[in-house]
């Protein structure tokens, strides 16, 4: 059962940066499909970010982060990062990495393995 556990999360004001990591355990990253998410209090959880497990490492960005927000992976370290630059007020929300086995997607039920979250809040 692989385990994900994700960090970088915090307090920063509007047009800085954060990296969040997502760590992998207890399973080899490198055979997951790996995403983001978030939600925001009182919202759903969205999509935010996929990337495929194949070495092209393709990936797939929400509108709303495309341009701001890089997802990458280490498989060597089984962790994937999130690179969020430009934030916005409007990207506050608990963060969360997602694994699947397969093609990556944007839907966040076909994901098998979730972490806990977390936190991220944009002041204006």
């Amino acid at each position: 059962q692989m385990r994900l556990v994700e960090s970088g999360g915090g307090l920063v004001q509007a047009g800085d940066s954060l990296r969040l990591s997502c760590v992998a355990s207890g399973g080899t990253l490198s055979s997951y499909a790996m995403a983001w998410f978030r939600q925001a209090q009182g919202n759903e959880r969205e999509f935010v970010a996929t990337i495929a497990w194949t070495r092209t490492y393709s990936t797939y960005y929400a509108d709303s982060v495309k341009g701001r927000f890089t997802l990458s992976r280490d498989n060597a370290k089984n962790t994937v990062y999130l690179e969020m630059s430009r934030l916005k007020p409007e990207d506050t929300a608990v963060y969360y990495c997602a694994g699947k086995a397969g093609a990556m997607t944007t839907n966040s039920q076909q994901y098998t393995y979730w972490g806990q979250g977390t936190q991220v809040t944009v002041s204006s």
